[in-house]
């Protein structure tokens, strides 16, 4: 399999991107995932493909894009399909389907077919789990940091905190991920960024 390189994601970002603000928003959220998952790759050690991990979070978002109207607005109301829009995107562009996934497969800690239902999702009733090590590892940094406005890094504690209302499940799962993977350290990124961390 052939991974992109930094350039060519950056190029796809700028390309879909419809404003300069959303580039500069989901690309440099993009970049933050990435710091995230290569510092908790570097403290544990982790037996993981890092260019897939890297590739697989600068891209995991580029569904977002599909999202914004022609005045630059964001349809938050249809936020949660940006990764079923990302996936096709990619699919659509030729990319394997391993790093397709990593776009479908990052929302929340998972989504169960049941969680779609339940919570009645505008997206195909499936499942969008994490099946792979460097998936899973994607999925939870993205946790790390929201491109809220104005966008805020985001601690272990606020995060797991967030994620009980959709059940204690998945508050589980999210600490089950700690221990697999630690805790990143955000202040560096907070200096780099100027992002506040919540």
């Amino acid at each position: 399999m052939q991974i992109p390189t930094d350039k060519e994601i950056r190029a796809l970002h700028e390309e879909s991107a419809p404003t300069p603000e959303a580039f500069e928003l989901v690309y440099t959220h993009c970049e933050i995932v990435c710091a995230v998952a290569e510092q908790l790759i570097e403290r544990r050690q982790l037996a993981l493909d890092t260019d897939l991990v890297r590739a697989g979070c600068l891209l995991h978002d580029i569904g977002v894009y599909s999202l914004y109207d022609t005045s630059g607005e964001l349809d938050h109301a249809q936020y949660i399909r940006h990764g079923v829009l990302g996936h096709e995107l990619l699919r659509s562009l030729g990319f394997p389907e391993q790093i397709c996934r990593f776009c479908s497969c990052h929302t929340g800690v998972g989504l169960t077919r049941d969680d779609v239902r339940r919570q009645n999702l505008p997206i195909p009733v499936d499942d969008y789990l994490a099946e792979s090590g460097e998936e899973e590892l994607v999925m939870y940094a993205d946790k790390f940091h929201s491109k809220t406005d104005p966008p805020v890094l985001v601690t272990f504690n606020t995060y797991a905190a967030s994620v009980r209302r959709f059940g204690a499940d998945k508050a589980v799962a999210f600490t089950s991920m700690r221990e697999r993977y630690g805790e990143p350290d955000l202040t560096a990124l907070q200096r780099d960024f100027g992002h506040p961390l919540v």
